[in-house]
């Protein structure tokens, strides 16, 4: 029943007391209703198995390629690299690769990548693989906020909640059921059942999405962020704030491996935090809507990483559901709520729409570095004590940084554009 009255309220007409002033300004469009929810959710769905399904066939994947430790680990690094760096790219692309065909090539290459992960016996075909599909979800990832801005505009909050759950919870999805593929069939299939669900969103995009909201024509120079340095900030601190997540899923099934887990254990761990992540990002947006200021909810939601961080430093056995639900709810609100303070800068989703990519871009690259440097300290010292001592310093980093991100001062440090 929650989860019908929050899409409802996203599918709703709504009112300017939901959003900050600067993302208060009149849009040409009314919210876009069921169609719309529905295919943001079926966007967000397939942006994330290409990563979560990696970790728990880990041990498969190595046996039946020789892949390495650190070659097996490019796996994850590498998609989310593409996420960083073709994004930065879209407002060049936006130039010759309309929104309607961007997302549908998009959805095309995470299909492709996954069945081409049905056959492929080596590791450089992975790896490969994992470039396809991590280009198609960079593609997917930095239209959606704008898309999110002009379809829902006195709803972006909640439709952004919406979507981070439902990319939550593809993750999670995929996750879990993985390795139970695996057990009935091998590995191969474990990762490229998640085709179908990504040719499902490509029928979705094309036959159900709302065409009255297309996005208009790029005409003029071309936008961009480079230089400008409230862009950077936000760009460093989604990095920063966010690289738990993609170090999660990296490093902690292969951590509670060490203390004798199973495979199929380290994949419902993963689930269980999901389960925190999709409702953090549902509630966070939900309770956080009626203030502009987004600070206060930012730092609250840094204490629950912070505190599930700690927790997994120092009693990692005795209370593992507690720290991975506190991570989990942290991470899950954080994905939703950085995305709305960054869109908060702009009234015009294009040009919003255009500084989220960037943030993204600037940002995936960073929160790509964070796991890598966990792993190069978990192979250095031979343990992850050092490696989450990394993290909760990141942590502690961001919420200084929070402070700075005061409503009042949107205009004046985004400058024109």
């Amino acid at each position: 029943m929650a989860g019908t009255s929050i899409v409802n309220d996203v599918a709703a007409q709504g009112t300017a007391a939901d959003v900050s002033p600067q993302a208060a300004a009149p849009s040409m469009h009314a919210d876009a209703g069921w169609l719309g929810v529905v295919v943001v959710v079926a966007l967000g769905m397939n942006l994330r198995p290409i990563l979560t399904t990696i970790r728990p066939l880990l041990a498969e994947i190595r046996a039946g390629t020789g892949l390495g430790l650190q070659g097996a680990s490019l796996l994850t690094v590498i998609p989310v690299l593409c996420m960083g760096s073709v994004a930065l790219f879209l407002p060049w692309l936006a130039r010759w690769l309309p929104e309607h065909r961007g997302v549908a090539c998009s959805l095309l290459a995470i299909a492709g990548a996954c069945l081409w992960r049905l056959w492929a016996g080596h590791g450089a075909a992975l790896i490969a693989s994992a470039a396809l599909a991590g280009t198609g979800v960079a593609i997917v990832q930095a239209l959606v906020p704008g898309l999110v801005k002009r379809w829902f505009p006195q709803r972006v909050p909640m439709a952004l909640g919406l979507y981070s759950a439902s990319l939550m919870a593809g993750g999670g999805i995929a996750a879990t059921l993985s390795p139970r593929i695996t057990h009935i069939a091998d590995w191969h299939v474990g990762l490229g059942v998640w085709a179908l669900p990504a040719l499902a969103a490509l029928v979705l995009w094309t036959t159900a999405r709302p065409r009255e909201a297309a996005a208009p024509a790029q005409r003029g120079p071309v936008l961009n962020f480079f230089g400008n340095r409230r862009a950077w900030l936000l760009a460093i601190y989604f990095g920063a704030a966010n690289g738990g997540y993609t170090s999660m899923i990296a490093w902690l099934p292969m951590f509670y491996r060490q203390l004798g887990w199973s495979a199929q254990d380290e994949g419902s761990l993963i689930g269980l935090m999901t389960i925190f992540q999709v409702i953090g990002a549902l509630a966070a947006p939900l309770l956080a809507r009626r203030w502009p200021d987004r600070r206060p909810w930012l730092v609250v939601v840094l204490v629950l990483q912070l505190i599930g961080m700690v927790g997994l430093l120092l009693a990692p056995q005795t209370g593992t559901t507690l720290w991975v639900a506190l991570i989990g709810g942290g991470l899950g609100s954080m994905f939703s709520l950085c995305l709305t303070l960054t869109l908060d800068h702009l009234p015009d989703a294009r040009a919003a729409g255009y500084l989220a990519a960037f943030v993204q871009g600037i940002g995936f690259i960073i929160t790509g570095i964070i796991p890598y440097a966990v792993g190069w300290l978990r192979e250095l010292t031979g343990g992850f004590q050092l490696p989450w001592a990394l993290l909760i310093a990141i942590v502690i980093a961001s919420m200084v940084t929070t402070l700075r991100f005061a409503p009042s001062g949107y205009a004046r440090a985004i400058g024109p554009v």
